[in-house]
């Protein structure tokens, strides 16, 4: 069996080759809006207890029972016009893309700094609950579980959530609407009943004015606080090689990921400064990881834009592709310590909104 072959089979297995090692742009996570079609699935247990602010999502995960959250749909025109977003697509275009490969994007992303967490608590006034929207696997909800009493992690992919890391105090909640509502603010406790909301490498995804809508009515007034962080295809010490191949997807990725392409810097964000970045001026935040050529392979196989190329024909990781990052990489055996240059936004809810 060939290399190429070899390295395929055990990324998209998501095994333990690939759970040590980093992830990168998984704009394929971005699974946030992966309008995951639930209700034709059977391998989550999905709870709602009457009387619990929290919705949870059984560790078990062996079979479902969906609860629909409707969302916003009040969006204008005429509100797009003048910002700079897209509309979020029908659930059934974005569902393939986040639901397939949930298990190898799970293995592969990457950790994020434990002091950033740390930095974050120590600007909320309290430690009750904690928001991460947009949750995917749980990586960043666990960490945020160091630091809150409680913590609610939403996704709009089941799948994404059947992947997810079991924590004592995390509660997942699968929400198919991409835009939060009513029945979400509920199950946050109802308004002012957040003290911290995360969302890691998602954003972008999102349907901004919902979002932040809900954001300003469910976070603590003083005191609550939003931070929003992501990183793209920047890599020390091998930028080039991954600006190169970074080239060769741009055709195949959907417009909204533009944001996260130029670092968060255009992103609305209305929001008071609290000093970790602010609207137009985001805060550079380093991510070390350790990471193998088969991880790496593994992560790009997993990039939306690599998937939707398979789908129309095109193998932007052909066998001459990644012979020519192997050689650049320093040798298939070579674990590196590479450096995720990633973004962060945080601020806390204005006095007049």
């Amino acid at each position: 069996m060939g290399y190429l072959w070899r390295v395929r089979l055990s990324a998209f297995a998501a095994g333990a080759a690939t759970a040590s090692a980093a992830g990168f742009f998984l704009l394929y996570k971005d699974h946030l809006f992966a309008r995951a079609t639930i209700a034709s699935q059977n391998d989550v247990i999905f709870r709602f207890p009457e009387m619990n602010r929290n919705v949870m999502v059984d560790s078990s995960c062996e079979d479902i029972h969906e609860h629909q959250l409707p969302g916003f749909h009040s969006l204008t025109d005429d509100w797009y016009k003048t910002h700079s977003f897209h509309k979020v697509p029908e659930r059934d275009q974005m569902a393939g893309l986040f639901g397939k490969q949930a298990a190898m994007y799970a293995a592969a992303r990457p950790t994020y700094p434990k002091d950033l967490f740390a930095k974050l608590a120590a600007l909320t006034a309290h430690h009750r609950l904690a928001w991460d929207v947009g949750t995917g696997s749980g990586q960043a909800a666990i960490d945020v579980a160091e630091h809150y009493d409680s913590v609610v992690a939403t996704d709009v992919s089941a799948e994404q959530l059947r992947h997810a890391t079991p924590h004592p105090k995390v509660r997942y909640l699968h929400t198919p609407d991409a835009a939060p509502g009513d029945d979400v603010v509920a199950a946050l406790g109802g308004e002012g009943g957040v003290d911290l909301i995360t969302v890691a490498e998602a954003v972008h995804w999102f349907d901004l004015l919902a979002f932040y809508g809900v954001a300003r009515r469910v976070l603590q007034r003083p005191g609550g606080v939003i931070a929003v962080w992501g990183y793209n295809y920047r890599m020390s010490p091998v930028e080039d090689m991954m600006a190169r191949f970074y080239r060769t997807t741009v055709p195949y990725w959907d417009p909204r990921a533009r944001h996260a392409m130029d670092g968060y810097v255009n992103l609305p964000f209305p929001f008071d400064d609290i000093g970790l970045g602010r609207e137009g001026e985001p805060t550079s935040l380093d991510m070390e990881q350790e990471m193998s050529f088969e991880g790496l392979i593994g992560m790009l196989s997993s990039w939306s834009a690599v998937t939707t190329a398979k789908q129309q024909g095109v193998d932007l990781l052909s066998e001459p592709v990644v012979k020519e990052m192997e050689q650049e990489w320093g040798g298939a055996s070579l674990i590196r310590k590479v450096t995720f240059k990633a973004f962060l936004l945080a601020g806390t809810p204005r006095a007049d909104d």
